[in-house]
């Protein structure tokens, strides 16, 4: 049980010590606690309309986007989403703009006084993710958004963002991970996440297998939601190529819209945004503004997923720790960048094969840079390499961390090469440390400290709760 004392929280790393006070709480997949903490704090999470978004892959992205559309529709949004890159402000978004660490500080002030009396009181510990859940509920309510647009942090079930009661309810798409919680099948998987649909609400899906739309359906009838389906209801009518992202044409629920340019790299994401205007047109009942939706979609970002941070040589950093991810990284290499050798900066988490993850990536890479996350449950690198070389049939190098792999996998490709950064969103998140991404929109980022520099992470990435 924590420490009943009251916190002392007056500053950013004290407001960071108590959540990461949590970490060592672990997995406890269930509801119990956060409605029981909720309802100690007076039930935030009841006070603002809200969409919840599921899926195996593409959750961040299509809540920015959601966010996004809907804000520059005139409504005030906040967002809640996880694991974060950088800093933990990240998860939190209110009227579009990441909170900043004063408002952060202060919020984990407002409701420390709860989480500490709610476990003295009930002989328990509430996980990290829990009080981040708490944090953005709260957060919401006291900010007064028209809508919350919260994203499961696994599966869906027993996600504690499943006491939300949803307006609309989204399913991005689902594969094979997070086995040990979900279940090895995809439509065990699929029941899991489908959870999130409640009685007579909307459900909005993406591109699914056959198994999970069946589970999809089932869900859909059982409680009477209103369910709308990718490829049925609404899709892609055209997308093409274009240079740092994607012209296309979406074909909503209510209307159709033409000619937007989506800046971001990735087939698949233009599938996630038919999903997310289909996910905005049902929350607002009618369609959207043509230019307005124009405007917005050329200034969505996705950090971390697919992402050029530097140009000479090419630097991609991606978020890909499953199989349908690496299909999508793989994919992107080959359609939307120019013959060149690749280097790999490798680093994996959690109970996976790594030699399964990389099967796509046969005849992309010419070396692997394996590494580990600073996180408990990293795999270690000397595993990566070993796997890694053997799936691949190419060399493979030990490093200490991402910084000296990516270190050495810029200086190995030289100015004509590529080089990729995937296998975790830790991976992501701390190659992403290495270049100064603020204020630049053109994908030419700078590289902000020196390869040989080793600086320390801003927050501690060893809790087994934040799921990548």
């Amino acid at each position: 049980m924590a420490d009943p004392s009251p916190p002392v929280i007056e500053d950013r790393s004290q407001a960071v010590s108590f959540l990461n006070s949590r970490i060592g709480s672990g997995v406890e997949p269930g509801l119990d606690r956060i409605t029981g903490l909720l309802a100690y704090m007076g039930d935030p999470h009841r006070e603002v309309p809200s969409i919840h978004i599921a899926g195996t892959n593409g959750k961040t992205t299509v809540s920015r986007m959601v966010q996004q559309i809907l804000g520059s529709h005139g409504l005030a949004t906040g967002g809640f989403t996880s694991p974060h890159l950088d800093s933990v402000e990240d998860r939190f978004n209110l009227h579009g703009i990441t909170i900043d660490p004063r408002d952060f500080t202060d919020a984990v002030a407002d409701i420390a006084w709860f989480v500490v009396g709610y476990e003295t009181e009930n002989d328990t510990t509430v996980t990290y993710f829990e009080v981040t859940a708490a944090l953005a509920f709260s957060l919401f309510s006291t900010a007064a958004v028209e809508v919350a647009v919260v994203e499961v942090g696994l599966g869906g079930r027993l996600d504690a963002t499943n006491v939300l009661d949803a307006d609309v309810s989204v399913i991005t798409g689902i594969d094979i991970d997070h086995v040990e919680f979900l279940g090895d099948t995809i439509q065990q998987i699929a029941v899991e996440k489908a959870a999130i649909v409640k009685d007579g609400g909307t459900l909005v899906t993406g591109v699914l297998p056959p198994d999970a739309i069946k589970v999809a359906e089932e869900r859909a009838n059982e409680v009477g939601a209103n369910w709308v389906r990718f490829g049925s209801d609404f899709g892609v009518a055209e997308a093409v190529v274009a240079v740092g992202g994607w012209h296309c044409s979406i074909t909503g629920i209510h209307g159709e819209y033409e000619d937007l340019f989506l800046r971001i790299h990735g087939r698949h994401q233009v599938d996630n945004l038919a999903t997310a205007i289909a996910t905005c047109e049902m929350f607002l009942g009618r369609s959207l503004d043509s230019d307005v939706l124009a405007f917005a979609v050329a200034s969505i970002t996705a950090p971390g997923r697919l992402e050029v941070v530097r140009r000479r040589p090419v630097v991609l950093i991606d978020g890909a720790h499953n199989a349908q991810g690496f299909r999508g990284l793989a994919s992107t290499i080959s359609a939307e960048f120019p013959p060149m050798e690749w280097h790999l900066v490798l680093g994996a988490r959690g109970e996976r094969s790594v030699a399964d993850l990389l099967a796509p990536m046969a005849g992309h890479i010419a070396h692997i840079y394996a590494t580990a996350p600073n996180d408990e449950q990293a795999i270690e690198a000397a595993s990566v390499a070993a796997e890694s070389s053997e799936a691949l049939g190419v060399p493979s190098t030990v490093h200490e961390n991402v910084m000296s792999a990516l270190a050495d996998a810029v200086s190995a490709a030289g100015p004509d090469g590529g080089v990729v950064v995937a296998g975790s969103l830790y991976v992501a998140g701390e190659a992403r440390s290495s270049f100064d991404l603020t204020g630049d929109r053109s994908g030419e980022a700078h590289v902000r400290i020196e390869a040989e520099v080793q600086d320390e992470p801003d927050d501690e990435f060893e809790e087994s709760d934040l799921f990548d």
